[in-house]
C-alpha cells in the first residue's frame, strides 16, 4: 500500500513539473497569420470567381440572393459552425430609361446620362438650367425662387477655385438642397475625365425623389458651365425616365466565432457585400467584403481564439440606402443586444493598409501605436500611421449613431482605381492581388489585437456623449439633412 502510495506520488510530481505549452505572444501570432495568409490567401481568388460567374450584386437581384448564398456556403466551408442569414424586406430602386435632351437656339442634342438612384418611377420634366456651381449651402443663399420649376445644374465634387478648407457635400445631400429650393430636377457632372458616368442614390433617405436626379460626363458639364456662363438663360434641358421600386428581400450573412473568455462582447468586422449594377463592383465593394471573407478564413484556418466574440458581416443595401447595416443595429437595439458590440471595423472600398483610424470615446492612441509598431515589424510595407476622425455614408455609420467605437483602415491604393467608383468600368482588372492580401493579413493582426486585449482601447459612448461627438466631428448638419439626427433641434 505504501509502495503504491509513492508510485503515485512521483507520477504526480512528474507531471506537475512538466512545461505547460506557453500561450503565444502576439508578436508570434502575427507572424503565424503572416505566414499563412501569404501563402494560403483566398480573398483574390474568390472576388474573381464571384466576379465571373455571379456578376453585379444589386441588393434584392438575382445576382445579389447568389452572392449572398456564394458568401454563406464559403463561411460553411471554412469551418464556421454558426452562419446565419439576416433577413430584411425593404422598398429598393432600380434603374430604367432615361434620356437628357438640351436645348439651345439652335440645337436639340441628347447627352449621354445615367440616372442616380431614388429617381422618380416614372418622371419628364423641361426647363432652364441653372448653374449652382458646386452643389453646396453657400450655393443656395441669394437663390430665393431663382430655382423654383427650373434644373439644377451641380458638380459632384469641388470646383477649380473653391476656397480651400471648404467641406463638399454627397451627392444626396446636394440633390437634398435642389429640392428645398424647389428645383425640378438636378444634372449631376461626374469629376473623372473621358465620360466616365457614375451612379449611386441621390435621397438621403433611401427614399423616392419628387424629382429625376441624373449624372452625365465631365466634358458635357463643363460645357454646359460655359454656356450658362455667357448666357444664363441659353440652355433648357429635357429629362425623362422610366424606373422600378418595390419590396424586395435581401439578406445579411453573418458568421460568429465565439470567445474564449469574454464571448458577451463582441467585435464586428464588416463591409457592404452588394454594388450597383453598372459593373460588377470589383473596387465598390468587393476588395472590401472579400477581404472580410478572407479574415474569417484566416481565424478559422489559424485557430485564433481570442478573448472576444468575432463575427463577420456582410451586409446589403448599402448603396441604397444603409439598408442591411441599420437592420442589424435596430434588431440589436430592440434586443438590448447593441451593448455587446464593442467595436465595429468596416471596410468599404479599403485595401492595403498603411495605418488605422479609430474614432469614438477614451482612444487609446498609445494601444494603436504600440499595435501599429507591432504590425510594421512584421512588414514594413505597413507605415503604422495613426489618426482618429469620423465620416458617413457607410455602413459604420447606424452602428456610429449608437455610440460604438470605429475602427477603419488608412488604405494605399492607386487613386486611378476611384475613377470607375460606380461607373461601368468598376470590373475586376482594376484588383491589385498584392493589395487585398495585405488587407487580410494586416486587418487580421488588428481585429485579434483588438479582441484580445485586456482593456478595449475605447469605450461605447452614452446618448450624450454621442451627440457631441457628432458636433465635434462637423456631422451634425450632415445627419440632420440625412433625417438621421436623434437629438432634435
Amino acid at each position: 500500500m505504501k509502495k503504491i502510495f509513492l508510485s503515485t506520488a512521483v507520477v504526480i510530481m512528474a507531471f506537475s513539473s512538466t512545461p505547460s505549452a506557453e500561450t503565444p505572444s502576439i508578436e508570434d501570432t502575427f507572424q503565424t497569420i503572416n505566414s499563412e495568409v501569404l501563402e494560403n490567401s483566398e480573398a483574390y481568388s474568390t472576388l474573381k470567381e464571384s466576379t465571373e460567374t455571379i456578376g453585379h450584386r444589386l441588393t434584392g437581384s438575382e445576382n445579389g440572393a447568389k452572392a449572398e448564398q456564394y458568401i454563406y456556403d464559403k463561411l460553411k466551408a471554412y469551418g464556421f459552425e454558426d452562419v446565419q442569414f439576416q433577413e430584411f424586406e425593404v422598398e429598393a430602386w432600380s434603374r430604367g430609361d432615361v434620356q437628357l435632351t438640351l436645348n439651345t437656339k439652335d440645337i436639340r442634342d441628347s447627352i449621354p446620362a445615367v440616372s442616380l438612384g431614388h429617381s422618380p418611377v416614372k418622371a419628364s420634366v423641361e426647363g432652364e438650367i441653372v448653374d449652382m456651381g458646386n452643389g453646396l449651402v453657400s450655393d443656395y443663399e441669394n437663390i430665393g425662387d431663382g430655382l423654383k420649376g427650373k434644373i439644377a445644374l451641380t458638380y459632384i465634387s469641388l470646383l477649380p477655385g473653391t476656397p480651400e478648407g471648404t467641406k463638399n457635400l454627397h451627392r444626396s445631400e446636394k440633390a437634398e438642397l435642389a429640392i428645398k429650393n424647389g428645383a425640378a430636377g438636378i444634372i449631376i457632372f461626374n469629376q473623372v475625365p473621358n465620360g466616365v458616368l457614375l451612379t449611386g442614390t441621390a435621397s438621403v433617405t433611401g427614399e423616392l425623389l419628387d424629382i429625376p436626379a441624373i449624372c452625365i460626363g465631365y466634358e458635357n458639364g463643363m460645357k454646359l458651365k460655359g454656356q450658362l456662363a455667357t448666357d444664363p438663360k441659353s440652355v433648357t434641358a429635357s429629362i425623362s425616365m422610366t424606373n422600378q421600386s418595390g419590396m424586395i428581400k435581401a439578406r445579411n450573412v453573418i458568421a460568429t466565432l465565439p470567445g474564449k473568455e469574454i464571448p458577451e462582447e463582441r467585435i464586428i468586422v464588416g463591409g457592404h457585400l452588394d454594388s450597383w449594377d453598372l459593373a460588377t463592383g470589383a473596387i465598390d465593394n468587393g476588395i472590401g467584403s472579400f477581404a472580410i471573407l478572407d479574415i474569417a478564413r484566416t481565424f478559422k484556418a489559424n485557430k485564433l481564439s481570442p478573448k472576444r466574440t468575432m463575427q463577420f458581416v456582410f451586409f446589403m443595401g448599402e448603396e441604397q440606402g444603409l439598408f442591411g447595416s441599420t437592420k442589424m443595429v435596430e434588431e440589436a437595439v430592440a434586443d438590448g443586444s447593441i451593448d455587446e458590440i464593442k467595436f465595429m471595423m468596416n471596410l468599404d472600398m479599403s485595401g492595403n493598409p498603411i495605418g488605422m483610424n479609430a474614432s469614438g470615446a477614451n482612444i487609446d492612441t498609445t494601444f494603436f501605436n504600440d499595435l501599429g509598431a507591432k504590425i510594421q515589424a512584421v512588414d514594413t510595407i505597413y507605415q503604422a500611421s495613426f489618426s482618429s476622425r469620423a465620416g458617413l455614408h457607410s455602413d459604420h455609420q447606424p452602428f456610429m449613431l449608437e455610440g460604438v467605437p470605429i475602427l477603419s483602415v488608412r488604405s494605399n491604393l492607386d487613386r486611378s482605381i476611384y475613377s470607375c467608383y460606380h461607373a461601368d468600368c468598376d470590373d475586376f482588372k482594376l484588383v491589385n492581388k498584392a493589395h487585398i492580401t495585405n488587407t487580410t493579413r494586416f486587418c487580421t493582426m488588428m481585429l485579434y489585437a483588438v479582441a484580445d486585449s485586456e482593456k478595449l482601447p475605447a469605450t461605447k459612448m452614452n446618448s450624450e456623449e454621442t451627440r457631441q461627438f457628432m458636433i465635434d466631428n462637423g456631422l451634425e448638419e450632415n445627419l440632420k439633412m440625412q433625417g438621421d439626427w436623434k437629438w432634435g433641434e
